[in-house]
């Protein structure tokens, strides 16, 4: 006896294009807190991102006193003085030593 299929088979391949993911440890504080920024339908992905997002160089206008800004100005002076003469003094060993 021969048994007959009369019936069709359809395949619909599932194609899947989405970001990887990882896996974060975080304390249940971080949790927390991240939980009550969540918007309905928000990712934490998004909670994430939208928190430690870019910053443009003018958010950061007003941040420090002029005295602040000064002594930081100052500082960044001074070390790249201090590096330059590290510089000078390295290229100088250097060039002995390939004369030898």
């Amino acid at each position: 006896m021969k048994i007959q299929y009369n019936r069709k088979i359809y395949k619909y391949p599932h194609i899947y294009v989405g970001m990887a993911t990882k896996n974060i440890s975080i304390t249940e504080e971080a949790y927390k807190r991240l939980a009550n920024l969540r918007k309905t339908n928000e990712s934490f992905s998004e909670i994430i991102l939208e928190v430690v997002g870019k910053k443009r160089l003018s958010d950061f206008f007003g941040i420090l006193s002029k005295e602040g800004g000064k002594e930081l100005e100052d500082n960044i002076q001074m070390l790249r003085e201090k590096h330059r003469k590290e510089r000078s003094g390295r290229i100088m060993r250097i060039s002995e030593e390939l004369r030898s």
